[in-house]
């Protein structure tokens, strides 16, 4: 019986189970006792006093009423965590997601974005379960800062408004340059103590954060900003005016309204959701590794993230992802595992029983202080002015991605900014490959051995004029075959024999698979010999199976094997 355990590493392949158990299940199987729930249960209780203004927060800013961020946050954040493959995720709804959801409520009206929402769902569970979620994190990095940085614009652009208390003639527009010249013009209109509000929060998160770092900072602020509103009786917009507060308790479940044409609608923006998803909620799982030391599963994580989605638009949520910000205060709260993020959901149902009466009070500026906060916070400083200055390919792919963020689709950005890595990452490898004589300008020494170690010193091996050899060194592929192609074919037509040295080749495809056997019915018409040694199997299987075989070429295992056979047919 063949076994599936791999010799090299030691360990059997990991079945589909395996590969989709929950991280919840593998924490409750290495023993779940009551001082690790007391780690969850503090931890839990921290992120939620975190995610209550910002879920609300969010979903303002994304153009629906505040009680559909935190229905998000409590049935999308729990499911996260119950179902996911990271053991600290924290899901809900994130300032990433503000532009797209606010451009589709707005074309398509809260039905459409709720099947959105539930189509996005349904398309991470299929790239999870077909583990495409692997490849996902190949997307370079230059484009994760870009398109960070870009988001981060985007959501303080969108808070301009509410900071200043700004009255705007018609419809706030939703592109970055018409919507500050909206604002421009709505200058003369500013409220000084809408101001003074989000100065007033701005000013306590940020002094907390430097004198007491482990308190609740936003949610202290917010509250501050609510009491002081309330006292003075400030002239400002609050949740309560503008939305009449929100429900104690979380709407019936109900499937979005569905048609065929409604569905075919939203497809783009629930392609972009899911892309978008599953971009943010890897990203952020992977924080969670570097400040763990653990190891997230990819292909799990979306199927959670998927069915998240489901759930959190058959409650009347909107998108649920993986928040970075509120993922790194669940681990520096000492969570143990998956049991916190499942603890902060019911905690955020538990202040909706409890305070929905004095979300009434909260002002509208306050909210958008801690977005601003939150925006600032989102730009990789450091990374940003790095990139810059590291080298010119990865300059252009972080401008190109961020640009096009800010002025023209988040999506676009994304898939451009990848591209661009993908042809800068082709053009590195391709300049990586040599093409070089078997002679090197300083050879290694290289001890005498005895007993037929060495071969004897043939004299007609020397300066052979009819022989030439030749070394490829680096990942052979089709950014690098017209290199080699090109030298390839430089072969003088008088050789007699060419010897191709594949020893130094970890990969090779198609393309440059093709080139060889180009370059071998070149030699054959020639009648050059063309012998290819050291090729791997995985290599020479590649060749084979692309007709690069006897007549065309033979193979040998080492240059000294080749020359042995070429010293053998001459005799």
């Amino acid at each position: 019986m063949k076994s599936s355990r791999n010799p090299v590493r030691g360990h059997s392949k990991p079945t589909f189970a395996e590969l989709f158990t929950p991280k919840l299940v593998t924490v409750l199987r290495e023993g779940y006792r009551l001082p690790q729930f007391q780690a969850d249960l503090i931890a839990g209780l921290t992120v939620a006093i975190v995610a209550l203004p910002l879920s609300m927060a969010v979903a303002i800013s994304s153009g629906v009423s505040p009680d559909r961020g935190l229905f998000t946050a409590v049935i999308g954040g729990f499911l996260v965590s119950a179902l996911g493959g990271s053991r600290f995720q924290i899901g809900g709804p994130a300032g990433a997601f503000i532009v797209l959801v606010a451009a589709t409520a707005e074309r398509h009206g809260i039905d459409g974005l709720l099947l959105a929402t539930m189509m996005a769902g349904i398309f991470l569970v299929a790239i999870g379960y077909l583990r495409v979620g692997t490849y996902i994190k190949f997307i370079p990095y230059p484009v994760t800062v870009g398109f960070t940085a870009g988001i981060a614009v985007i959501i303080f652009a969108s808070q301009i408004k509410e900071l200043f208390g700004l009255t705007l003639t018609g419809k706030e527009p939703g592109e970055l340059l018409p919507k500050l010249d909206a604002l421009a013009s709505a200058a003369g209109s500013v409220n000084p103590s809408a101001v003074l509000v989000a100065a007033l929060t701005i000013g306590i998160i940020i002094g907390l954060k430097h004198i007491r770092p482990s308190w609740p900072g936003m949610l202290i602020a917010v509250g501050a900003a609510a009491l002081a509103t309330a006292l003075l009786t400030l002239p400002v917009e609050t949740i309560g005016t503008r939305y009449g507060g929100i429900p104690r308790i979380l709407p019936a479940p109900a499937l979005p309204a569905f048609s065929l044409e409604m569905a075919e609608a939203v497809l783009p923006d629930a392609i972009a959701f899911a892309l978008l998803g599953a971009i943010e909620s890897l990203l952020s799982a992977v924080v969670a590794d570097g400040m763990t030391g653990r190891r997230h599963r990819s292909n799990c994580e979306l199927v959670a993230q998927g069915f998240a989605n489901i759930g959190s638009a058959v409650f009347g949520g909107i998108c649920v992802t993986g928040t970075i910000a509120r993922t790194a205060t669940n681990v520096r709260a000492g969570a143990h595992g998956p049991v916190s993020g499942m603890l902060h959901a019911l905690f955020l149902l538990l202040f909706m029983l409890i305070a929905a009466p004095l979300a009434s009070y909260i002002p509208l500026a306050a909210l958008a202080g801690v977005l601003a906060v939150v925006a600032w916070n989102m730009v990789e400083k450091n990374a940003f002015a790095s990139l810059l200055r590291s080298s010119r390919g990865d300059a252009v792919v972080l401008l190109v991605t961020f640009g096009l963020v800010v002025f023209r689709d988040l999506t676009e950005g994304i898939v451009v900014g990848f591209a661009l890595g993908s042809v800068l990452f082709i053009d590195r490898m391709a300049k990586s490959i040599a093409v070089e004589t078997d002679v090197p300008l300083v050879g290694e020494d290289v001890a005498d051995t005895e007993n037929g170690g060495r071969t004897a010193y043939d004299p007609d091996q020397a300066g052979n004029a009819e022989t030439v050899v030749y070394r490829i060194s680096g990942a052979f592929f089709f950014g690098a075959a017209s290199t080699v192609g090109t030298v390839l074919d430089r072969i003088a037509d008088q050789r007699r024999n060419f010897i191709l040295d594949c020893s130094a080749v970890p990969f090779l495809d198609s393309t440059a698979a093709n080139v060889l056997e180009g370059a071998a019915r070149k030699a054959q018409r020639s009648g050059v010999r063309f012998i290819i040694t050291g090729a791997s199997p995985q290599v020479r299987r590649t060749l084979i199976n692309h007709g690069v075989k006897r007549p065309l070429v033979t193979y040998a295992s080492s240059v000294k094997d080749a020359l042995a056979q070429l010293g053998k047919r001459e005799h």
